[in-house]
């Protein structure tokens, strides 16, 4: 790091020429003008106001934001650009303020920044006002300050002043050719460590966006990869890519882990954007060949089922190939996958360690994938009926894990007999879907506490409508209600992990009886 002045004219020159730009990645301008003010205030007072951060490389970005309301030139070729990490905002302000070679794209809420001249003493009162197009200015009163590094204006606007008012106009000037503004200057071509210091010096609390900092490496003219993002999600909106937030993080994670073996972003950042251009087609059949395995094989129909969404990564490492190639793969390998699908999820080995554990199943997707041995599904899973005495959240992995072993018991309605419709019930996923098999007002009538009543042994799929024509009978009540003949009824039952002997209103026998079933068809999914 190497640590240096600036002047505003020096500032000023340096943008002009194009030498200081903004990367993408960083937000764009969004100072109100009076904070403008408040920043020139702090100058002329010799208050602190921060430093600057350049990053100083050789190669520009293909991706920059204007400075403010400026488009800057190109820069100079072969001369090394300064991008700037933190300060921004106060650069941009100082620029807009003082410079006077380039035109603005004016806007509606453009002001200009004023000196007051009759400004008091007071050191917490502004001596800076902004003025806007329809506000009044008094300009024997209000001094502009985007005169003040323009000679031949500055004495035009000073001449019907007073000798005390210019004797005030011309300190104001002195200081802020004398100010000096400290700038860090960050020399280096590895851009995670660029990354890295931008995520960390930014204190007013905005992350990296690693998907802008990753635009700006790849893009050409005919790549762009936001829009590349965009369209991929709105393919993919059915199953849950539809916003950006977390679900663009999780398709960043996959392509790092495709392209890169790793699911963190800074593997990814070293690529070659050619590279990424590239492969990108091979990202894309990944992500969709590993959606189409959980929805068409496992019935995740949609992200917010998924246990834990990083099993994603490895997934869409596996079927990663490039247009027109097909991932063939035979009868063992489709079952070490399902293997692994559920033991991952009862094993709830992604809660902790996510990275270390995402790294390890790409290599044994990878081994599995070539035809070598592979861990992939070695996974010890000490499953015990406890696992159903959890607490019915939606939003839980175990609630999750529970809703998909239910759902690939090809599940029917206990009332009418009806196989379930998941693609329809498992795309909502609330808990309007799912209720107690021993109605709640049932048990707390005979003084069953809410926690043993709420637990995932006692909830199957059962609508609202359903649920409510149930209401507080017994089950040994309503179970005269079930459609269809012994064996069907029976039939309907064992879908939902049932027996009609356990419907005789006795709550412990019928709970333990239950997650031994679920027990029991869990270590078959796993086996």
């Amino acid at each position: 790091m190497e640590y240096q002045h600036y002047s505003i004219r020096k500032i000023l020159d340096a943008a002009v020429s194009g030498e200081i730009r903004i990367p993408a990645f960083q937000r764009g301008f969004v100072w109100e003008w009076d904070r403008v003010a408040y920043l020139l205030d702090s100058i002329y007072k010799g208050y602190p106001f921060g430093s600057l951060l350049f990053w100083r490389t050789k190669q520009q970005l293909m991706t920059e934001r204007n400075l403010g309301t400026f488009t800057l030139p190109p820069p100079h070729v072969d001369y090394p650009i300064d991008y700037v990490l933190d300060g921004q905002q106060r650069l941009t302000s100082i620029f807009t303020v003082f410079q006077t070679e380039l035109e603005p794209e004016l806007s509606s809420d453009w002001a200009d920044i004023y000196f007051d001249l009759e400004a008091g003493q007071n050191p917490q009162d502004s001596a800076f006002l902004a003025i806007g197009a329809d506000g009044e200015v008094d300009k024997n009163r209000h001094f502009p300050m985007n005169v003040l590094f323009d000679s031949v204006r500055y004495r035009a606007n000073t001449e019907h002043l007073k000798p005390e008012q210019i004797a005030l106009v011309d300190r104001l000037q002195e200081k802020f050719k004398e100010v000096s503004i400290p700038v860090q200057v960050l020399k280096s071509e590895d851009r995670s460590i660029v990354a890295i210091v931008f995520e960390r010096i930014n204190h007013l609390g905005v992350a990296l966006d690693t998907l802008q900092l990753l635009s700006a490496w790849t893009w050409s003219d005919d790549f762009d990869l936001l829009e590349k993002f965009k369209e991929l999600r709105e393919e993919l909106s059915d199953f849950g890519f539809a916003g950006v937030g977390d679900d663009a993080d999780l398709v960043l994670s996959c392509v790092a882990g495709i392209l890169t073996r790793e699911p963190g972003p800074e593997k990814l950042l070293q690529l070659n954007g050619a590279d990424v251009r590239a492969q990108f087609a091979t990202v894309e059949n990944g992500i969709r060949g590993a959606i189409d395995f959980l929805r068409t094989q496992l019935k995740v129909v949609h992200l917010k089922l998924l246990p834990y969404p990083s099993m994603l990564v490895p997934l869409a490492v596996f079927f990663a190939e490039p247009d027109g190639k097909e991932v063939v793969y035979g009868g063992q390998t489709f079952r070490a996958i399902k293997r692994w699908f559920w033991r991952t999820c009862f094993s709830a080995r992604y809660t902790s360690q996510t990275r270390k554990t995402t790294i390890y199943d790409i290599e044994q997707m990878v081994k599995l994938k070539a035809g070598q041995l592979s861990m992939l599904d070695a996974i010890e899973v000490p499953l015990r009926p406890d696992f159903f005495r959890n607490s019915f959240r939606v939003g839980a992995a175990a609630t999750k894990t529970f809703v998909l072993l239910l759902a690939n018991n090809d599940p029917r309605s206990l009332l009418s007999g009806k196989s379930i419709e998941l693609d329809k019930v498992l795309q909502r996923y609330n808990r309007s879907e799912f209720h107690h098999i021993y109605p709640r007002a049932f048990l707390r009538e005979i003084g069953v506490s809410d926690a043993e009543i709420n637990v995932l042994g006692n909830f199957c799929f059962l609508s609202a409508a359903e649920n409510k024509k149930i209401g507080r009978s017994r089950p040994s009540v309503y179970l005269n209600d079930l459609v269809g003949e012994d064996r069907a009824r029976a039939d309907t039952l064992a879908s939902a992990f049932c027996d009609a002997s356990e419907f005789n209103d006795e709550y412990g026998p019928f709970l333990a009886a239950r997650c031994d079933r679920l027990t029991a068809f869990a270590k078959e999914v796993m086996a």
